[in-house]
Parts: C-alpha cells; sequence; structure tokens
C-alpha cells in the first residue's frame, strides 16, 4: 500500500451545510442504544481527507465505547467506528484510523498521514482487519514479546480478531509452538485451524492446569494477554525463566492487577503493556521495526465489518440497518 496526501483546496468558498446519515450513539448500552440520524458533514481541515466511508470496522473496543465500559469513555453523543475503508476526494481507495471515532458515517475525516492506498486484490473486510488487529497483533508478538524462533506462545482470546491474527503470525514467525485458549469448542476449532498446536479453556478457574498440560508440563514463554483480572495472573503463573506476559486488553472488565516487580525479579520474568493508538504515526514510516506496509497475501483475519446498505455484523446482531 501506499501513503495518500491532502490537497489543499484552490480558493475559499461560501460553506454549503450537507447532510449526511450515521450511526449515533447518545446513551451508553448495548446495540439498541445506536440511531441512525441525520448530522452535517464534517468539514475537512489542514492534512486532512474527507473519506466516502464504503465500510467500516467493528472491534471489540467498538462495542466497550458504545456500552461505556472502555476507557476513556467519549463524550456523549458520538459516532461509534475507529477505521474505515473507502473513497477519498481524488477517487482513490483508502484505509485509515479515527480513533476519535466517526467511521459509523457515510463521511469520515481521517488525518492524510494515517491513509494508506489499498490494492484492488485487497477486499474491505481484509483491509480493515489490519490497522488495528493486524498491527496489534504484529507489535506484541514483534516489539513487545520479541518471539524468537522455537519459543512456545500462549495467544489468550485465540478466536477474536487480534487472537486469530496472532496465532497465525506466532506460527509465520518461527514459534515452536503456539498455545491458544478460547471459551467453547468451536473457537478452539478455529484456532487450531490457522495453526495453533493446541488450544484449550481460557477460563480462569484451571487456567494454569491446561496450559502446562498442553505444553507437556513445561512452562511457556511468551502469553498475549488480553483478558485480564485472573486470567492475567494465572498467564504469569505458565511462564518460565525469562518468560514474558503482554498485556493489551482488559475483556473480563476485573482490570489489570498490580504486579510485584520483586516477584518479576526472583523468576527472571517480564511484564509489557501494548496500546495501538500511540505507534499510529511510526507505522512503516520512523521504524525500522514496524511493519513493511499490507499485504492482503499474508495471514488472514477473523474480521468482521458494517458495511452502508450490508447486513449487521454476526458478533454483535442488532446493529441498525443502514443503507445509504
Amino acid at each position: 500500500m501506499t501513503r495518500a496526501t491532502a490537497t489543499r483546496p484552490a480558493a475559499a468558498r461560501p460553506v454549503t451545510l450537507v447532510i449526511m446519515r450515521a450511526i449515533q450513539c447518545a446513551r451508553f448500552g448495548g446495540p439498541e442504544v445506536l440511531e441512525l440520524v441525520e448530522l452535517p458533514e464534517p468539514a475537512p481541515g489542514d492534512g486532512q481527507l474527507l473519506v466516502d466511508v464504503h465500510a467500516a470496522g467493528l472491534n471489540f473496543a467498538d462495542v466497550g465505547r458504545i456500552a461505556g465500559t472502555y476507557r476513556p469513555a467519549p463524550e456523549l453523543p458520538f459516532v461509534p467506528g475507529t477505521e474505515v475503508v473507502g473513497a477519498d476526494p481524488a477517487g482513490r481507495r483508502v484505509l485509515a484510523t479515527v480513533f476519535g471515532g466517526g467511521g459509523f458515517a457515510q463521511r469520515a475525516l481521517v488525518a492524510a498521514q494515517d491513509a494508506v492506498v489499498v490494492p484492488d486484490e485487497v477486499p474491505d473486510g481484509a483491509a480493515l482487519a489490519l490497522l488495528v488487529q493486524g498491527l496489534t497483533a504484529w507489535h506484541v508478538l514483534r516489539n513487545s514479546a520479541r518471539v524468537r524462533p522455537g519459543e512456545t506462545v500462549v495467544v489468550n482470546a485465540a478466536a477474536g480478531g487480534v487472537g486469530s491474527l496472532a496465532v497465525q503470525l506466532a506460527r509465520h514467525f518461527g514459534a515452536g509452538r503456539v498455545i491458544a485458549t478460547a471459551s467453547t469448542p468451536q473457537r478452539r476449532e478455529l484456532a487450531t485451524a490457522l495453526g495453533a498446536d493446541a488450544a484449550v479453556d481460557g477460563a480462569a478457574e484451571g487456567y494454569a492446569a491446561r496450559i502446562l498440560d498442553a505444553n507437556g508440563g513445561r512452562p511457556v514463554d511468551v502469553v498475549l494477554e488480553s483478558i485480564g483480572g485472573r486470567v492475567f495472573s494465572a498467564g504469569l503463573e505458565v511462564l518460565g525463566a525469562f518468560g514474558r506476559l503482554v498485556t493489551f486488553g482488559n475483556a473480563s472488565r476485573e482490570g489489570r492487577p498490580a504486579v510485584d516487580p520483586g516477584g518479576l525479579a526472583e523468576r527472571n520474568l517480564s511484564v509489557a503493556g501494548f496500546c495501538r493508538a500511540p505507534t499510529r504515526s511510526r507505522c512503516g514510516r520512523c521504524s525500522a521495526s514496524s511493519p513493511p506496509g499490507c499485504c492482503g497475501r499474508r495471514p488472514g483475519p477473523s474480521t468482521r465489518c458494517t458495511r452502508p446498505g450490508a447486513r449487521s455484523p454476526t458478533c454483535w446482531p442488532g446493529v441498525p440497518q443502514a443503507r445509504f
């Protein structure tokens, strides 16, 4: 993919109010709080692109923002949606994050420096899985855990968007053994189909025993942890010497337990944190360790997207049916 650039308007012109349709959240809750509304079209400023939205991603974080459980909570009312693919003013098909929201609309403002042109052979759904889910999986393995060939990697919530990509990337990066956790037999089957050597129940009760059993009684090298709470603590239990746990989520809403540095030192363990948003100015430009662009022929995503005029995502039934 190549970077998109913004073009400055040739001359000032009278402002004309243009109305667009959007899905708005005026109160916190489930999908029932989302409403199809008409709002003024946003006006691009310097360094911004106004994108005609073809499809918008629906991530776990988006569900949390709508529910009011994500921190920091957005100010009401707001238009959800943090990643879009669509056409820029020059007619190019571009992909971009909008971490401030606004993606669930006919048109969305994106920073020109964050937009990349999408190759024709990459479908919308695959493209949408790359900027948040895909780069999260890439960074937690490469930059946070720094996985080395032959190491054993545990991927919690392995059937989710990030987890399903992390399983594939861990294998691609040379992990010697990949152990997946997931909550149902169907999700565990998906994880093994994507390349996990073993898949176990991810519940906190008995977590450590199941992981160690799946690894022949041996401790593991890396745990990718997005659940939080008791699962976070159990993940520390299964690490061997110089093991690393990377925390990048709190799906359980139990919070992240306090970690005793002395306890880590006694076992030669490391705990790292990761958040996708601060990395966006580095990807592909400022960091030699960043991924070399987006490739639709590499590991395939397990993702859902919302399309104007299309059916709601199966992972969250009930999203209003918007036909723009």
